[in-house]
């Protein structure tokens, strides 16, 4: 058997998407990178501005692996995450409706970096069954063009993929934007009937491992997504 034109397009294609997929993923690390330079100057400049602020609220940042951040702050912690896979939109996502991808559909392969909210807590006391919430998700593409996906101010930054170009500056408004939320997300004291009930293993359980839930929204009700999430 011998190779011929249509096994050479297979080779074609593999290699195109393989370029595309590569530059995404090239972008979105690149901006991964601004997020942590722009993380250790806020830490630098608040340690700098406070060192004398006998209150000691704490802002840390912690370079936790090549595709994880924390930025600790107060009661919080907020911890971006690079997914290392190249993801395309689905036929319903509302991007792909949109004149700037159907006038070119490799627009719609983009990078993801995720934003989670937890609380300090409950990595302090190794609460594992407490809830975090992912507030927001950048997508990158391979023109560097971006929208977010995310909770009230998050969601409401530049959301017009076609013109929004990600830089320095706009890394760091995401950045401040997710601090002002999480700050502004306040703990909800669970319904009573929740709590209620408490098992005995989980009264011997010690605090570090109690197995009670805690989450700023537990047992509350989120908005639904379609209200709460901006395109």
């Amino acid at each position: 058997m011998t190779i011929d034109d249509g096994t050479a397009d297979v080779y074609t294609l593999l290699r195109k998407k393989f370029e595309l997929k590569t530059a995404v993923y090239v972008n979105t690390f690149n901006v991964f990178q601004q997020f942590k330079s722009l993380m250790h100057e806020m830490d630098d400049q608040y340690r700098s501005t406070y060192r004398k602020d006998n209150q000691q609220v704490p802002f840390e940042f912690r370079d936790k692996s090549e595709f994880e951040l924390e930025l600790k702050f107060g009661s919080d912690i907020l911890i971006f995450m690079m997914h290392t896979n190249v993801f395309e939109f689905s036929r319903d996502h509302e991007v792909m409706k949109t004149p700037y991808i159907r006038e070119n559909l490799i627009r719609s392969y983009c990078g993801i970096i995720n934003i989670y909210n937890f609380l300090a807590d409950s990595f302090k006391y190794n609460r594992v069954n407490d809830i975090g919430y992912l507030i927001g998700r950048v997508f990158v593409n391979r023109e560097m063009h971006y929208f977010i996906e995310g909770k009230r101010e998050i969601g409401m930054l530049y959301n017009n993929f076609a013109t929004s170009v990600i830089n320095r500056d706009a890394v760091l408004l995401i950045l401040e934007s997710a601090i002002r939320y999480t700050v502004n997300f306040d703990l909800l004291t669970p319904p009573y009937d929740t709590v209620k009930e408490v098992s005995v293993l989980d009264m011997q359980t010690t605090l570090d491992n109690m197995k009670l839930q805690t989450g700023k929204r537990l047992g509350f009700k989120f908005q639904a997504d379609k209200e709460d999430m901006q395109y």
